[in-house]
C-alpha cells in the first residue's frame, strides 16, 4: 500500500511548500483510497474520523515551516477522578463496608481523587523530571554528602501526612475497617506519587514493628512521628537490611557489625548497598552484636534489630557516609544509596539474635504495599488504555470498535480484577488481625496470602503494563508520554521484598510451619466462596472448574508430598501460582454472586476460570519436578550433559 504512494511523495521533493502541500493531499488521498478498502465505517464513527482526516489534510497543507512547530495530531488520553471511574473499587466497598463508614470513606476517596487530579498529579511528574542529586563536597572542599531531591518530592511527604496515610491505619477510625481504607488511598495514590509510594511503605513498616514491640517509652516519639498528620512533624524511615553480598539471604549476607557503649547504646559499622528512600528521617536495620572479645554469632541467630536517626539534632549526618546514588531502571524519583556506617548511633529494639523475628512485620507490610503498588499500575495503564480507545483512529474506525483490540483490554481487566479483589482480602485480613478481630482461621491465611499475592501480582503488573503499553503502538515507547515511567516502576515489583522464587519458598515454608493447618484454612475459605455461587446458573461453569482446581490441587499435594522434599521446591513456583489463581477465583466468583452483580462482573469470574488454576497439577503429572528433570534443567541452561548423582 505505502510503496504505491511513494513516488507521489518523492516527486514533491523540490516543489515549494504549497506546492509540496497539494502533493502531499494527493498522495494522502490515493493512500485513503488503498487503505479504506474492505473497511466499513458506520455512520456514527463517519463524522468523527472525517473530521480527524480533515484535520490532518489541513496540517498537510500548512507551510513546513509552520508544521514543523505544530504537535503530533494525537489526542492524550486524560482520565478523571480514579475512584468516581474505578467501579469494582465502587462496588467492592458498596458489598463490604458498613453503611456509615461507606458514607465517609466515600466522601473522603472522591475528594482525595480530585485532589490526586489537580495537585498530585502535576507534582509526580515532577519528581520524574527531577531526579534526586548527590552532591558529595561543598564549594570549600569540605565533604557534606548532601542528598538533594525537588521541591515537589518534599510536597509528596507533607501531602502523605496531611491525607494520613500511614496515621489513616493507626488511628483507627473505622477499626478493622481502617486498614481497608488506608490500602484503597495508596491504590489511588500510587502512580501519581512520583515514587513517593515506596518510603511510605517502608514508613507503615517501622510503625508496624514499633507497635508491636508494644511502643516502648523509647520509641514513643518516633511512633507518633512516624504517624503523623502535621506535615511539620511527619517523618519517613527507610529500611536498611540489603549489603555488599546482597539479596534475601540476610542470614548470611549481613556483615554490619554493632558495638555497645558504656551508655547502652550502640555503635553501627559496616556498608549498606541498597538503602531505598536513602533521604528519609530515621530507619531499622540489622546488625550483629560483637562481644568484648569483638566476635560476633553468623547465621540469623546473629542478628538484631536496630533503630537509628538518620541526622543528629544539627541535622548532621549520624556519622554516616554516603559513597553514591544507584543508577536503577525505574524509581529514579527515589534516593536510593549505598552507605558507610561508621559508627552510626543506634538503639537495640530486639532481643539480642531475634532481629529477623521482629523486622518480619515491616516485611509483611512492605510486601502488602507491594501489591498495592502492582494493582495501582495495572489500573492506571488500562485505564489510559480505554481512554485512547475512544478517540484514536485507525482503519477508519476508533479504536474500541476493533473487537481484537478490545479483548486484548478486556483480558487485562480480567488480570487486573483479580489481583485487586486479592489486595482487598488481605487488607481485610489485616485489619481484622490488628484489631484482635482476626481468628485464628484468619491468621493463617493472612500469613499465606502474604506472599502468594506478592509474588503473583508483581508477575501480573510487569505483563499487564506492557502489554497495555502496546495498545499505545509507538506512543506507548515515547517517553514524554509518561507511560514508559509506568512501565519501569511496575518492573521491580517482581523484585523488591523477595523475588518469586524466594517468597515460593516462603509460600512453602508458612505451610511446613503451620503443620498443615493454613492450607486446610485455604481450602476450606475457597469452598465457602463459590458455595455462594452455587445457585447462580451463569456461574455455574465457574464453579464446576473452580472445583476441579481444588480436587487437582489436593491430589498434587498428596502426590507431591510421597516424593522426595526436592520435588516440592522445584513445585514452588508454580504451586503458588496456583494458589493465587485459585483464590482469586474463589473472590471473583463472590463478588460476582452479589445480587447487584453487574454483567462484567460475572465475566471476569467466568474468564479467570477458563485459565489454567492450577499449573503445578499440570506439571507434575508432566513429570517436571522428578529430579531427573532437575539435571536436565542444568543440561538445557548450560549445555553440558546432566550429571548423573541423585539431588
Amino acid at each position: 500500500m505505502f510503496a504505491r504512494c511513494l513516488p507521489l511523495w518523492r516527486s514533491s521533493a523540490t516543489s515549494k511548500p504549497w506546492q509540496l502541500g497539494l502533493s502531499l493531499r494527493h498522495s494522502w488521498e490515493r493512500c485513503q483510497a488503498w487503505s479504506c478498502r474492505g473497511f466499513n465505517t458506520t455512520a456514527d464513527q463517519g463524522q468523527q474520523v472525517d473530521m480527524q482526516q480533515n484535520q490532518v489534510l489541513e496540517d498537510l497543507e500548512m507551510p513546513v515551516a509552520r508544521r514543523e512547530t505544530e504537535n503530533l495530531f494525537q489526542e492524550q488520553p486524560e482520565t478523571g477522578n480514579q475512584y468516581l471511574e474505578d467501579a469494582l473499587l465502587r462496588g467492592y466497598l458498596k458489598a463490604h463496608l458498613p453503611p456509615k463508614v461507606l458514607e465517609e470513606v466515600s466522601q473522603d476517596l472522591e475528594r482525595f481523587g480530585n485532589r490526586l487530579l489537580t495537585e498530585v498529579k502535576p507534582l509526580g511528574w515532577e519528581c520524574e523530571l527531577n531526579p534526586p542529586v548527590f552532591r558529595q563536597y561543598d564549594a570549600w572542599g569540605q565533604r557534606v554528602d548532601h542528598i538533594i531531591t525537588c521541591s515537589a518530592w518534599k510536597r509528596m511527604k507533607e501531602i502523605s501526612a496531611e491525607e494520613g496515610l500511614i496515621a489513616e491505619a493507626y488511628e483507627r477510625k473505622y477499626s478493622n475497617w481502617s486498614r481497608v481504607h488506608q490500602a484503597v488511598k495508596l491504590y489511588l495514590f500510587s502512580t501519581t506519587s512520583g515514587g513517593f509510594n515506596c518510603p511510605l511503605a517502608m514508613t507503615d513498616g517501622a510503625a508496624k514493628v514499633i507497635e508491636s514491640l508494644g511502643i516502648p517509652a523509647s520509641l514513643k516519639n518516633a511512633f507518633d512521628h512516624l504517624t503523623s498528620r502535621d506535615p511539620k512533624k511527619f517523618w519517613t524511615s527507610g529500611q536498611w537490611m540489603t549489603e555488599r553480598r546482597g539479596g534475601s539471604d540476610v542470614a548470611n549476607g549481613t556483615e554490619t557489625v554493632a558495638r555497645k557503649q558504656p551508655d547502652g547504646t550502640y555503635r553501627l559499622y559496616g556498608f549498606k548497598w541498597f538503602t531505598s528512600a536513602a533521604d528519609s528521617d530515621v530507619t531499622l536495620t540489622l546488625a550483629r552484636i560483637a562481644d568484648a572479645e569483638g566476635h560476633v554469632k553468623q547465621g540469623s541467630s546473629g542478628l538484631s534489630l536496630f533503630f537509628l536517626k538518620v541526622r543528629d539534632e544539627d541535622k548532621k549526618l549520624n556519622n554516616i557516609r554516603v559513597q553514591r546514588l544507584k543508577d536503577k531502571l525505574g524509581t529514579r524519583q527515589m534516593a536510593t544509596a549505598e552507605l558507610w556506617l561508621d559508627g552510626a548511633e543506634a538503639e537495640l529494639i530486639s532481643a539480642e539474635g531475634r532481629g529477623v523475628a521482629s523486622i518480619s512485620n515491616m516485611l509483611n507490610i512492605s510486601r502488602i504495599h507491594n501489591v498495592i503498588g502492582a494493582v495501582a499500575s495495572m489500573r492506571r495503564m488500562i485505564s489510559l488504555s480505554r481512554e485512547y480507545a475512544l478517540k484514536r483512529v485507525v482503519f477508519g474506525k476508533l479504536l474500541k470498535d476493533h473487537p481484537l483490540h478490545m479483548q486484548t483490554i478486556a483480558r487485562l481487566e480480567v488480570q487486573t480484577r483479580g489481583a485487586f479483589l486479592l489486595l482487598m482480602e488481605i487488607a481485610q485480613l489485616l485489619g481484622l488481625a490488628e484489631t484482635n478481630m482476626a481468628s485464628e482461621q484468619d491468621q493463617l491465611l493472612l500469613r499465606l496470602l502474604v506472599p502468594v499475592a506478592k509474588l503473583y501480582t508483581g508477575k501480573q503488573a510487569s505483563a499487564t503494563v506492557i502489554e497495555a503499553m502496546e495498545c499505545f503502538g509507538g506512543q506507548g515507547y515515547m517517553e514524554d508520554t509518561g507511560l514508559p515511567v509506568i512501565v519501569r516502576d511496575t518492573l521491580v515489583l517482581s523484585i523488591w521484598e523477595g523475588t518469586t522464587n524466594i517468597l515460593s519458598l516462603d509460600v512453602l515454608r508458612s505451610l511446613t510451619k503451620s503443620q498443615g493447618r493454613a492450607i486446610a484454612v485455604f481450602f476450606s475459605t475457597v469452598q465457602k466462596k463459590i458455595e455462594l455461587a452455587s445457585s447462580t446458573a451463569k456461574l455455574e461453569p465457574a464453579v464446576r472448574q473452580m472445583r476441579d482446581a481444588i480436587s487437582r490441587l489436593t491430589q498434587f499435594i498428596q502426590g507431591a508430598g510421597a516424593k522426595e522434599a526436592v520435588t516440592m521446591e522445584l513445585a514452588a513456583r508454580d504451586f503458588s501460582y496456583s494458589l493465587a489463581r485459585i483464590y482469586a477465583g474463589a473472590l471473583l466468583i463472590e463478588h460476582a454472586s452479589r445480587s447487584d452483580a453487574s454483567a462484567a462482573d460475572v465475566s471476569a469470574a467466568r474468564r479467570w476460570c477458563n485459565q489454567e488454576l492450577c499449573p503445578a497439577a499440570t506439571e507434575f503429572k508432566n513429570s517436571s519436578y522428578d529430579a531427573e528433570e532437575s539435571l536436565m534443567d542444568s543440561s538445557l541452561v548450560y549445555g553440558s550433559p546432566p550429571s548423573t548423582s541423585r539431588l
